[in-house]
C-alpha cells in the first residue's frame, strides 16, 4: 500500500523543472556578479574599459573614467532589473501549478462532463480531481434522484389520502343519518370505517416516517443485549399481523445468546425486516428467524415463503423510497424507507445486511460484531 501510494504521488517530473529552474537563476546572478566583478572590483577590467574609452573616443583619462563609471552605473542597474524580471519569473513559474490547481478547484463545482486537464507534471493530481468531480456528479444525481422519488411519494400519498378519508366520512355519515340502521349493516359500515381510518393512519405515519429520516440523523448507544429475549419479544408483539395473514414465527436460537448494541434501534430494524416478510409471505406459512454465532459476530436470518425477489431488485431493495411504484396499488406499500433505515442502523453497529432471494424462499440476512461489551 506504501509503495503504491508513492507511485501516485510521484512529482518527480515537477520536480526536475523547478530544479533546473532554480540553476537558470542561479547561474544568472552567478553571471552578474562575475560581470560586476571584472568590471570594477577586479582593478583590470576597470583599467581595460577605461583604455577602450580613451582609444575610441579620443579623450583624456579622467573623461573616460567618468564614462566608464557612469556605465558600470548603468550596467549595475541592469544587471539588477534582469535578476528582478528573472526571480519574477522563477517565481511565477513555481506557483503556476498552485493556480492552475486552484482554477481547475472551480471545475468540481461545474456540472458538465469535462475533464479537469492540468500539465503532465501534475498528473497524480488531475487523477485526483476527476475522481472527486466523477463522485461529486455522482452524489448529485443519487440526491436528485432521491429527492424526485421522495416528491413524488409524497404527491401520491397525500393524493391517496383522500380516497380512505372520503370512505371514513361517507360510512361514519351513514350510521349517524340513519338511525334505524339494522345491526348487521351498521357493523359493516363501522368495520369498513375502521379498516380505512386504519389505513389513513398508517399514510400519515409514512409522512412523518419521510420527515424524521430526512431531518433527523441516526445516533446509537450501545448496551449489552439479550438477544434472544429480543427476538422472543418480537415474535410475540408481531403475533397479531402473523395470525392476521395466517403466517407464524419460528424462533431458532441459543437461549444465553447476547450482544452489544442500541437495543431500540436494532428492535426497530429486526421489526421492519419481519414485517416485511410477513407482507411478503405466501398466506398460512411458517416465517424462520435463525440466530447463529460465529466467532467473532452473530447472523440473524429472517426466512419467509413467497414471491422470488428478482436478482436486479435484490441489489436496490434497500434504497429509500424503493417501493414508490408498488406503494399507491398495494395494501402492502409503504413508504419505501424501513429497510433503507434498516440498512443504515446496522451499518452504524458495525455489521451488513443482505437479501437472498430464490423458489420463493427469500432470506433477509443480518451480521452484526459480537462485541461482549458496550462501548
Amino acid at each position: 500500500m506504501k509503495a503504491k501510494n508513492k507511485r501516485e504521488f510521484d512529482y518527480t517530473r515537477l520536480q526536475i523543472k523547478i530544479f533546473f529552474a532554480l540553476v537558470g537563476v542561479i547561474a544568472s546572478s552567478f553571471f552578474a556578479i562575475a560581470l560586476m566583478y571584472f568590471l570594477h572590483w577586479n582593478s583590470s577590467g576597470g583599467r581595460v574599459l577605461t583604455q577602450i574609452f580613451e582609444d575610441i573616443l579620443q579623450i583624456g583619462f579622467l573623461g573616460a573614467l567618468n564614462i566608464y563609471q557612469t556605465f558600470f552605473v548603468l550596467f549595475v542597474l541592469l544587471i539588477c532589473a534582469g535578476l528582478f524580471f528573472v526571480i519574477r519569473a522563477f517565481l511565477r513559474y513555481v506557483t503556476k501549478p498552485l493556480s492552475d490547481v486552484e482554477e481547475s478547484l472551480g471545475m468540481l463545482l461545474i456540472d458538465n462532463s469535462e475533464e479537469i486537464l492540468l500539465p503532465e507534471e501534475l498528473i497524480p493530481i488531475t487523477q485526483r480531481l476527476n475522481t472527486m468531480k466523477q463522485t461529486l456528479e455522482r452524489r448529485n444525481l443519487e440526491a436528485q434522484s432521491a429527492e424526485q422519488r421522495k416528491n413524488e411519494l409524497v404527491m401520491y400519498l397525500a393524493h391517496d389520502i383522500r380516497t380512505p378519508l372520503t370512505s371514513v366520512i361517507g360510512y361514519l355519515s351513514l350510521l349517524e343519518e340513519v338511525e334505524n340502521m339494522p345491526t348487521e349493516q351498521r357493523r359493516k359500515y363501522t368495520h369498513i370505517a375502521l379498516d380505512k381510518s386504519y389505513r389513513l393512519e398508517k399514510m400519515i405515519n409514512e409522512f412523518f416516517e419521510i420527515t424524521r429520516y430526512n431531518l433527523q440523523q441516526i445516533h446509537i448507544e450501545k448496551t449489552d443485549i439479550d438477544l434472544y429475549y429480543m427476538l422472543v419479544q418480537l415474535s410475540d408483539e408481531m403475533l397479531p399481523i402473523l395470525s392476521s395473514h395466517g403466517n407464524t414465527a419460528v424462533l431458532h436460537a441459543d437461549e444465553e445468546l447476547t450482544i452489544c448494541g442500541d437495543a431500540e434501534k436494532l428492535g426497530r430494524v429486526f421489526t421492519n425486516v419481519l414485517k416485511n416478510a410477513t407482507h411478503y409471505s405466501f398466506p398460512n406459512t411458517e416465517i424462520q428467524i435463525i440466530a447463529q454465532k460465529s466467532e467473532d459476530s452473530v447472523t440473524i436470518t429472517f426466512r419467509n415463503k413467497g414471491d422470488t425477489i428478482p436478482p436486479e431488485k435484490c441489489t436496490t431493495i434497500f434504497e429509500k423510497f424503493y417501493r414508490l411504484d408498488e406503494a399507491r396499488t398495494s395494501e402492502k406499500g409503504g413508504a419505501g424507507l424501513g429497510l433503507a433505515i434498516a440498512k443504515e442502523i446496522i451499518i452504524l453497529h458495525g455489521g451488513s445486511i443482505t437479501v437472498e432471494s430464490h423458489e420463493h424462499i427469500t432470506s433477509f440476512i443480518i451480521t452484526l460484531p459480537l462485541n461482549h461489551s458496550a462501548s
